[in-house]
């Protein structure tokens, strides 16, 4: 009797599965679990032969030689550094990721951030709120115009370019910093491009990431790389947490030298109530407590993008467990 192939998703999406049961049907069992660590997959993954990993755990060398039967590792999102695809690849496992995922959502964070931060709006909100006066706008001075000013990029991928075209549309002067992009992109998109990551930072009024977490990216933005950046600039990070060293935002706020900051995305998650950053932020008599902005990994979400993720997901699954050709294999 043949074996039903089974698919696992390990974490973030629970039952009821019924998008992932519709893309798939019949041609596979699909199980959720409800990992929040890797050491809670032992004993419920290693027949799968398929797997949907979210971004609440990362899955090491350690799960995937236990695999017996996997085809395929499917990163739902952008984002892969949490699965040891090297490894994988050494284990003839395809890993894939859903790269056009998020694109609309994320840059619209982004903007949404960038307007919040640059308009005063959370500032002058949470002054209000904590009965501070006066009850005037001199409360977020100086703003400045945004038309005009520089929105800086790093990295110009899917997500990148759709946050760029935004910050167009407000008028502002956008330049890029990516070391990967061919060259032509510049001119195709009606922006600037940097050669070198400091010339991004030093004319950067806002500067929001879009670059994917590597070796090269690890703490790209910290201590050192912000005094690079203007006096009262800003900071919006909506792409991996680890990009930034967040250790270093309540300073430049307290000092002036970032006039605010929005995080989506940190490097544990969730934090630990220690974090340096948290406590700035939850502290009423910290400046970061009223110019920085925090949210909980969301600037991917809306219901229709989130339905088309996990169906995008499932699919590829399918493809895997019916021996059809992957899309999006990155390793």
């Amino acid at each position: 009797m043949s074996r039903q192939p089974k698919i696992v998703v390990t974490d973030f999406i629970l039952e009821p599965l019924e998008i992932e049961r519709q893309v798939i049907g019949d041609a596979a069992d699909v199980i959720a679990l409800k990992a929040t660590d890797e050491s809670q997959l032992q004993g419920c993954i290693e027949d799968a032969d398929a797997i949907m990993l979210y971004h609440s755990l990362t899955i090491t060398r350690k799960t995937i030689e236990r695999l017996k039967h996997c085809k395929l590792m499917v990163r739902c999102g952008v984002g892969y550094d949490n699965i040891d695809h090297a490894f994988a690849a050494e284990c003839n496992i395809k890993v894939a990721n859903v790269p056009d995922y998020g694109t609309e959502e994320v840059a619209d964070s982004a903007i949404a951030m960038t307007m919040a931060l640059t308009r005063g709006v959370t500032r002058l909100n949470s002054v209000l709120r904590a009965g501070i006066e006066p009850w005037s706008y001199t409360q977020a001075t100086p703003l400045q115009r945004l038309r005009g000013q520089v929105f800086a990029i790093v990295g110009l991928g899917r997500i990148g370019s759709a946050t760029a075209q935004r910050a167009k549309i407000l008028g502002m002067d956008v330049v890029f910093y990516d070391p990967y992009k061919p060259d032509g992109y510049d001119k195709a998109m009606g922006i600037r491009r940097c050669t070198t990551f400091g010339q991004l930072l030093e004319q950067a009024y806002v500067l929001s990431l879009h670059c994917p977490l590597a070796d090269d990216t690890h703490h790209l933005i910290n201590a050192d790389t912000l005094k690079h950046m203007p006096q009262n600039s800003f900071l919006v990070n909506t792409a991996r947490g680890a990009i930034v060293d967040t250790n270093a935002i309540p300073d430049a706020v307290s000092t002036g030298h970032l006039a605010g900051a929005a995080i989506d995305v940190l490097e544990t998650e969730p934090p630990d109530n220690s974090d340096p950053l948290l406590m700035a932020w939850r502290n009423p008599n910290h400046p970061a407590h009223h110019r920085v902005i925090i949210t909980p990994h969301s600037a991917f979400y809306c219901e229709q993008g989130l339905a088309e993720l996990r169906a995008k997901s499932a699919g590829a699954c399918l493809d895997a467990v019916l021996d059809r050709p992957l899309r999006n294999v990155i390793n």
